[in-house]
């Protein structure tokens, strides 16, 4: 079993209580508040701005061209598609980059993405990686669920659309064998209980991001009450 494999066997209840949160049905459905899925937005502009500086590090941490080039892809993913999606859905509520990055870091943002930061410089390349992976992973884990719902005038089709693309589906694929990849040169029985630790800990860190837009929106974690 790959590593990767592994880890979301091992942490399943954490892996699923992220990947299918009230939030996420909600926007399946079409019935996530309006609210929430902004206030969501703009906290994950200012997650991703984080999240780049840990691709970044993880440039710095590579032992080769190859680790560096796979780093870049993933920092050019967040800068370049990424926070544009997220600027092109705060355009249509008056919101502008300036006033993205203005808004103060919620709590929940802070600890997810100082997690990341932590796990990356404190560890090596593996341990980076599989603090980073359920997000780079989960989101395009998520976007293919929920493609077949992401048309018929859902609101948030777009935002499905991005994470279900062929485009994010292979960024995601490389991300699950450079972690496997790394894990053949790397991983010891010794250290998984340490990669479990942080792979279960951002897992969870993601449900509480959702939950976070959930609970300033008005929604709960049933997923009742549309916009």
């Amino acid at each position: 079993m790959s590593l990767f494999a592994r880890l979301k066997a091992d942490c399943r209840d954490d892996w699923n209580a992220y990947t299918r949160h009230a939030f996420v049905a909600g926007m399946g459905e079409g019935t996530l508040p309006q609210a929430a899925f902004r206030d969501y937005l703009v906290q994950d502009y200012l997650f991703l701005i984080q999240f780049a500086r840990a691709y970044a590090l993880s440039i710095y941490k590579s032992r080769g061209l190859g680790e560096m080039r796979h780093g870049l892809e993933g920092l050019k993913a967040i800068l370049d598609v990424e926070m544009n999606l997220h600027v092109r859905l705060c355009a249509r509520w008056g919101i502008s980059p300036d006033m993205l990055e203005a808004t103060p870091e919620k709590g929940g943002t802070v600890a997810y993405t100082r997690f990341v930061l932590d796990a990356g410089n404190a560890g090596d390349l593996l341990d980076l990686y599989v603090a980073l992976a359920p997000c780079m992973i989960g989101y395009g884990e998520i976007g293919k669920a929920l493609e077949p719902r992401a048309g018929d005038g859902n609101p948030y089709g777009e935002w499905i659309g991005e994470y279900a693309s062929a485009g994010y589906q292979q960024l995601a694929a490389a991300t699950i064998a450079h972690i496997d990849g790394l894990a053949a040169d790397t991983m010891t029985e010794a250290r998984y209980p340490r990669l479990r630790r942080l792979f279960a800990s951002a897992c969870r860190l993601e449900a509480d991001f959702w939950q976070m837009g959930l609970d300033a929106g008005g929604g709960n974690r049933d997923g009742d009450g549309g916009e």
